[in-house]
C-alpha cells in the first residue's frame, strides 16, 4: 500500500465568487511548473495557483467569464466540470509552454476547455484562450459510449487521454491524440475528430467491490505514465457516489501496465503530478469530497518504483 502525507490544505486567499468559501473543493487536476502548482476544480470557472512549497493561500484566475448558481443540484447541471489540467510544449505565441484545461465531456454542456500560456519560469504569462472540444468528444463518444475525461499527458509526441468508466455501461479507455493536430487544433481553439490515433479500452480491478476507474495522469521523463484511479460507487458519469479507495499506478510508453498499488488514505483521488527526484517517482495528490464545504488536501507519496 501506498502510504500518502498530508502537505496543505488547499485554501484560497478570497473566493472564487461570492457565496463561496475560501478553498478550492472539488481538485480535479494538478500541474507542478517551476515555482508553482495550478490546479483546475471540476466545479469551477477558476483555474487556482499555488505556490509549490509552503502553506500561504493560493488565488484564482479566470477561465470563463459568467458565474454558476451556488445551489448544488443548479451548479452541477451547468458547471464546465474541467477535470484534467496537463502541460504542453512551446505553442504559436507561448514559446515556453502551455497548460491545457480540458471538460469531462460526460455532457453537451461540458465540452469547452481552455489553455493558458506560460513564462520563462513557469508563471502564467497571458490569458486563457477557449478551446470547442465538441467535435472531438463527439467522436469519442460514438466509439467509447458514455464519456467523462479525466486525465491527459503528452507521451512521444501524442496527448494520451484517460477515460474514465462510472457506472455499468461506462469504460476506462486510453485515448491517444496526434500532437501535431492537436497542436494546430489549439492555434484554431478547436479540437476534432482528425486528432484521434488509437482508442483502447482497459480493466483497472476493483477496491472494496467497486471498479478502480481512471481519474488522472502525469508523464514520466521516459515515457511511462503515471495515473490515479478511484472506485466510486455510482450509476452513471454523472451523479456522485461514495468512494470505497483509491489506487495509483505506472503505465509504459506503450500503454501497457506496469504497476498498481492501493493508497493508505480513504479519498477520492482525481490528481497527480510525478517527477524523478533523487533516483525516485515522487508525487503530488489532490482529492475532491464531493463536498464544496471540505477545503481539498494537497497530499505527496513516494512511488516504489524504478525511477
Amino acid at each position: 500500500m501506498i502510504r500518502t502525507t498530508l502537505r496543505r490544505t488547499l485554501t484560497l486567499e478570497a473566493p472564487e465568487a461570492p457565496g463561496r468559501l475560501a478553498h478550492v473543493s472539488a481538485a480535479s487536476g494538478l500541474v507542478r511548473v517551476g515555482a508553482w502548482l495550478y490546479i483546475v476544480a471540476d466545479d469551477a470557472l477558476h483555474l487556482a495557483i499555488f505556490p509549490a512549497t509552503g502553506d500561504v493561500p493560493g488565488r484564482s484566475v479566470r477561465l470563463f467569464e459568467g458565474a454558476l448558481p451556488d445551489e448544488a443540484k443548479a451548479r452541477k447541471a451547468v458547471k464546465p466540470d474541467l477535470e484534467v489540467l496537463c502541460l504542453l510544449g512551446p505553442q504559436a505565441g507561448a514559446p515556453h509552454g502551455v497548460l491545457l484545461a480540458l471538460p469531462s465531456g460526460s455532457t453537451e454542456a461540458r465540452r469547452r476547455g481552455a489553455v493558458l500560456p506560460l513564462g520563462a519560469d513557469g508563471a502564467l504569462a497571458g490569458d486563457a484562450r477557449p478551446v470547442d472540444c465538441t467535435a472531438l468528444y463527439a467522436q469519442l463518444a460514438r466509439e467509447l459510449g458514455p464519456l467523462n475525461i479525466e486525465g491527459a499527458a503528452l507521451v512521444g509526441g501524442r496527448l494520451r487521454l484517460l477515460n474514465r468508466g462510472n457506472g455499468d455501461v461506462g469504460v476506462d479507455a486510453l485515448v491517444d491524440l496526434d500532437g501535431e493536430r492537436v497542436q494546430r487544433g489549439l492555434e484554431t481553439g478547436t479540437l476534432g475528430p482528425d486528432t484521434v490515433r488509437t482508442t483502447r479500452r482497459w480493466e483497472l480491478g476493483r477496491a472494496g467491490g467497486v471498479r478502480l476507474s481512471f481519474t488522472d495522469a502525469s508523464p514520466l521523463p521516459d515515457g511511462r505514465l503515471v495515473f490515479t484511479a478511484a472506485a466510486e460507487d455510482t450509476r452513471d458519469a454523472y451523479a456522485d457516489g461514495a468512494v470505497t479507495g483509491s489506487a495509483v499506478g505506472v503505465l509504459a510508453p506503450d500503454g501497457s501496465p506496469l504497476f498498481l498499488d492501493a493508497v493508505d488514505a480513504k479519498v477520492k483521488l482525481e490528481g497527480v503530478d510525478a517527477r524523478v527526484e533523487r533516483g525516485r517517482v515522487h508525487l503530488l495528490l489532490v482529492a475532491d469530497a464531493d463536498d464544496p464545504a471540505v477545503a481539498a488536501p494537497l497530499m505527496e507519496a513516494v512511488l516504489d518504483v524504478p525511477a
